[in-house]
């Protein structure tokens, strides 16, 4: 007859120490989502401000050195 040893405690989701550990786990699901958000609506805010800058004079200056700047760091130009 084989017995079988079930481990309660720390590190598995059995007694006590299960019981808050997915008490922990549902708790923080949101934040997850919470951050998503937050990087999402940074990420959007940089790209608009990017693009205002790109699509302006300043945008046209910055590329024409930046090209002619690498152009003399190959010797081409």
């Amino acid at each position: 007859m084989r017995k079988t040893i079930t481990r309660v405690g720390r590190g598995t989701w059995g007694g006590p120490a299960g019981v808050r550990a997915r008490r922990r786990r549902r708790d923080e699901q949101g934040i997850t989502t919470a951050e998503y958000a937050v990087g999402t609506a940074a990420g959007a805010g940089l790209a608009g401000l990017l693009y205002k800058m790109l699509t302006g004079g300043f945008g046209d200056n910055l590329l024409k050195t930046l090209f002619k700047h690498v152009l003399e760091l190959l010797g081409i130009g």
